[in-house]
């Protein structure tokens, strides 16, 4: 039998596993995390576990997953390397899955914001957060560690999936994560971050000067946020933009139009 890898304890009761699916968008790879009961001396083999997100539907990754006991799976939003993994998770461990979405549950309910979950010796609460995508969310754990999906990422920005993500919403959401207590923040891809304050407010200003620039073009260019479109601004508020990323930076130019168009 191959060598699994083993996940990276972080903290008591939290280890990560991060998937081999590195990309410009995925970072490093995406990030799963195993929860379990802060007491326990260490993580071994049929530990009980919650586990945040199994990824993409990579065999050397679920089967690693698989080596503990899962009690439960939760799933931070849709896209698949997040979700790509849960069918085949299921095979290897039958348990059930809970996502906001009806599609991604299996043998579950969908989350409901602000409920707590109590599985494998933890308390999990539910925070919705739309605006990466509308049925994002995050959790706390024992009121004291924040798992933020890709709603706040462990490095550089995360795009808004317009028109099913909006500006709005992600701006509301993130004053939402400020206003809980300052704690670790535990991202879907990237490294992690001993305290989530520093980066939310980060996150809040670089989105005000992303604005900022929209307006900025939107004046040399003589147009309205309605009468603009993301190809007439990328120049101006991406100039050096990889282009592998002009997709997912147009789809931000729209949702900052959006909000622009809806807050004159």
């Amino acid at each position: 039998m191959a060598h699994l890898s083993w996940p990276t304890v972080i903290a008591p009761g939290i280890a990560v596993l991060t998937a081999d699916n590195p990309s410009e968008m995925t970072l490093d790879g995406t990030n799963s995390y195993l929860l379990f009961d802060p007491a326990s001396s260490t993580l071994q083999p049929g530990t009980e576990v919650v586990l945040i997100d199994p990824g993409p539907e990579l065999q050397s990754h679920l089967q690693a997953l698989s080596q503990f006991e899962i009690q439960l799976v939760l799933i931070t939003h849709r896209h698949a390397d997040h979700t790509g993994g849960i069918d085949r998770l299921r095979q290897l461990a039958a348990a059930p899955v809970r996502a906001q979405l009806a599609e991604h549950c299996r043998d579950a309910d969908p989350l409901a914001d602000g409920e707590i979950i109590s599985a494998a010796g933890v308390q999990i609460q539910v925070h919705d957060t739309p605006g990466h995508t509308s049925d994002s969310v995050c959790f706390t754990v024992d009121g004291s560690h924040l798992f933020t999906g890709d709603t706040v990422l462990g490095r550089g920005t995360t795009i808004l999936e317009h028109p099913d993500g909006t500006l709005a919403d992600y701006l509301a959401s993130l004053n939402r994560l400020l206003g809980l207590p300052d704690m670790p923040l535990h991202p879907a891809h990237g490294q992690q971050h001993e305290t989530s304050h520093q980066l939310l407010r980060a996150y809040l200003e670089h989105r005000k000067s992303r604005l900022d620039q929209v307006r900025a073009a939107l004046q040399k260019l003589g147009k309205a946020g309605a009468d603009a479109t993301p190809a007439q601004l990328l120049e101006f508020v991406y100039p050096d933009l990889d282009p592998r990323l002009v997709g997912a930076a147009s789809r931000s130019l729209e949702a900052q139009l959006h909000y622009l168009a809806s807050n004159r």
